[in-house]
């Protein structure tokens, strides 16, 4: 951050800072920050509207109409070659299953379950 100095500044304009800042429940140096940064953004504080900055660059050239696509109904939900037959597992024993050597317990649980393979 930069620092600023500022010379032969009018008592009375440094005693309304001092009252300002007072009220504003702030130091001077940051009520003067904020003055400064409205006055360089034209009064905004905030970031500003997108939409209403596009609005206002295109109203000038006579504004924008944009078409929208037709609708068109959803498109069919996916055939599962596997419907039915779905194995859920936890991430930990999907993990141990691909190690060269997998836990016994963990193998022989899967060994135990209808469905051993999904290929």
């Amino acid at each position: 951050m930069a620092n600023i100095t500022i010379r032969s500044l009018d008592d009375s304009v440094t005693r309304r800072l001092r009252v300002c800042a007072s009220e504003h429940h702030r130091s001077m140096e940051e009520e003067v920050s904020i003055i400064l940064r409205e006055a360089v953004n034209g009064g905004r504080t905030g970031p500003r509207d997108l939409a209403k900055f596009t609005r206002e660059c295109f109203v000038p050239l006579g504004g924008v109409v944009l078409e929208l696509p037709p609708r068109c109904s959803m498109r069919k939900p996916p055939v599962l070659s596997y419907a039915g037959k779905m194995l859920a597992m936890d991430t930990n024993v999907a993990s141990e299953l691909t190690r060269p050597m997998p836990m016994p317990a963990v193998a022989a649980k899967l060994a135990n379950t209808k469905y051993k393979s999904l290929t």
